[in-house]
């Protein structure tokens, strides 16, 4: 699914990027790699997402987030 498509408070994993080159290394230069975990924060707009990745927060715009593929993390229950 398009990152686009995420809904907010879910857990997701990058499996592809298919930006012009320079965006997509800017992207991975901020830690947006494959099988990178994100969580999606907030919805502002037609795709405008605010997520967080690595411990920082971004805001990415429907052009990005359109053609960034992900899937939805499997959430573990760790109880001990």
């Amino acid at each position: 699914m398009e990152l686009s498509e995420a809904r907010v408070d879910k857990g997701y994993i990058v499996k592809k990027i298919d930006l012009p080159f320079e965006t997509e290394r800017r992207l991975q230069a901020l830690g947006m790699t494959q099988d990178a975990p994100i969580i999606v924060l907030n919805r502002k707009g037609k795709g405008i997402l605010i997520i967080k990745l690595r411990g920082t927060r971004f805001a990415l715009g429907y052009n990005i987030t359109r053609n960034i593929q992900v899937e939805e993390a499997v959430e573990t229950d760790e109880k001990d």
